[in-house]
């Protein structure tokens, strides 16, 4: 999956193609050979069948590009025109591939389908009907995927020798131990129990309620919900909901998830999170779904985190430097701010809460995606593993900004300074011995959050009718003097 990915950036090469179509060949023989000789099983039941059909689909994709291509004028109207067919085509291809293997490939496929900013829309029109239309898998087909590691790590050697550049095997490790625990209902039902019980304060928030009763590690009951996908704004107008609202109060619940309380719900796709807007009283909610992937993030990672988002919210590049290395960059502290906070690095140095996301800074982001993808996976081969999930759950959530067109709004970011000072105070005085201390803690945090309430009541007023009568009033008033 993650091989495509690179061919879909990178355009692929003549040796690529070779070596895919090659090891295509060779998995598909092997497959069709192993098969004769079991009649009766289900080809799924069988890693290299998977291997193969992916083995296959990155070969097909990566000739196609080639080909397609080769002698168009690059830039010319023919040439867009016949690169958004392939990518169609490529995008069709995958999402085949992902029902066809089911499991694993069904939860990368839904990631990629809400990657608006950095994938072409092709891809993340195709993909996204795997969040709400994935096919079902029985438990037992389930069970099989992850008594499959040899099979996992047959497939990512063959990416390996299909992309030298790239490595990938950290996803073996981080599939072994996530998959258990997401086909752990009890493990499921106790996450929905404690994050409901985690940001009860939030009264737009709703977490079905588990049946224990009824309920055992392989079978999960619980009340039902509905609503609309969290990323579809026509429902939203449709029904009367406020999309910034609604994109306010998301950005509410993650932020506390990750800088107050360290356990964050990863795997926040529209499929897992739907909005619905009560008739009787007008409110609208947000109903969480899916509680099997939660990351516990360390006192020490929280903090380090914490402070990082404080200061790529200043523009303090030093502290930037700081924290990133702190959290295993290194030396491509530069790329890793610009994957956490998805702007460019000139936009990080004047300061992300500055200005939206533009088209042409929209269109530097994807460009350099392609360009960093070696680098890209060498960070995430130093980077704490607690980091991979939060960095998974970021582009999700800023998949859906996008498609509500609310990314980078100030509101986002002062709840995210509110959060990450209340977690900062609260760790300081955890810390301290002295009442003096504690009481110096608690003011310094008092003030801060009072500055953060003051410049957002700013901000409406700059907004509002009501502040721009009051700026005219006092315009007339100075120029009458």
């Amino acid at each position: 999956m993650k091989a495509i990915s690179a061919v879909l950036l990178h355009g692929g090469s003549p040796v690529m193609a070779r070596r895919a179509l090659k090891l295509a060949s060779l998995a598909a023989a092997a497959s069709g050979i192993y098969l004769y000789g079991n009649k009766f099983m289900d080809p799924n039941d069988f890693g290299v069948v998977r291997v193969g059909r992916a083995i296959a689909t990155t070969a097909v994709i990566t000739y196609d590009y080639l080909t397609s291509l080769r002698n168009v004028p690059y830039g010319s109207e023919e040439y867009d025109f016949l690169k958004s067919q392939v990518h169609l085509r490529s995008a069709e291809r995958l999402r085949e591939l992902c029902c066809a293997n089911r499991g694993t490939f069904i939860k990368v496929g839904q990631h990629l389908g809400a990657l608006d900013y950095l994938l072409p829309e092709e891809y993340t029109r195709t993909l996204k009907v795997l969040h709400s239309q994935a096919p079902q898998s029985t438990r037992q087909e389930i069970e099989q995927v992850i008594r499959e590691d040899l099979g996992k790590e047959v497939l990512l050697l063959i990416v390996k020798q299909i992309f030298p550049d790239f490595e990938f095997m950290w996803l073996v490790d981080e599939a072994k131990k996530n998959l258990p625990l997401e086909l752990d209902f009890l493990n499921e039902g106790r996450n929905a129990e404690r994050v409901a019980q985690m940001l009860k304060n939030f009264d737009f928030l709703k977490v079905p309620r588990i049946y224990w009763e009824l309920s055992t590690r392989r079978v999960l009951l619980m009340e039902f919900m509905e609503g609309g996908q969290v990323n579809d704004k026509a429902y939203m107008e449709k029904n009367g909901i406020d999309v910034n609202e609604i994109s306010r109060n998301l950005g509410k619940l993650y932020s506390e998830m990750i800088f107050v309380n360290g356990f964050v719900h990863c795997d926040p796709h529209p499929g897992n999170v739907l909005v619905k807007k009560c008739p009787d009283s007008g409110k609208a909610y947000i109903i969480l779904l899916d509680h099997g992937l939660y990351q516990v993030l360390s006192e020490s990672f929280r903090m380090d985190y914490c402070r990082l988002w404080q200061a790529l919210i200043k523009a303090d590049m030093k502290r930037v430097q700081k924290y990133s290395r702190r959290l295993g960059a290194g030396d491509l502290y530069p790329l890793f701010a610009c994957m956490l906070t998805a702007r460019s690095w000139e936009s990080v140095n004047k300061g992300i809460d500055q200005s939206p996301v533009s088209a042409s800074e929209d269109v530097e982001i994807r460009s350099n995606a392609a360009a960093y993808l070696p680098q890209i996976t060498q960070l995430l081969n130093s980077v704490p593993r607690q980091m991979l999930l939060l960095l998974k759950t970021n582009d999700l959530l800023r998949g859906i900004e996008s498609a509500l067109h609310t990314r980078a709004s100030a509101s986002s970011f002062l709840n995210m300074s509110r959060c990450c000072i209340r977690a900062v105070s609260t760790y300081q005085r955890s810390k301290s011995h002295s009442i003096f201390r504690r009481i110096h803690i608690s003011l310094t945090e008092a003030l801060s959050l009072w500055q953060i309430n003051l410049y957002e009541l700013f901000l409406w007023l700059k907004g509002s009718g009501l502040g721009n009568w009051v700026i005219a009033f006092l315009s007339r008033m100075h120029y009458s003097t």
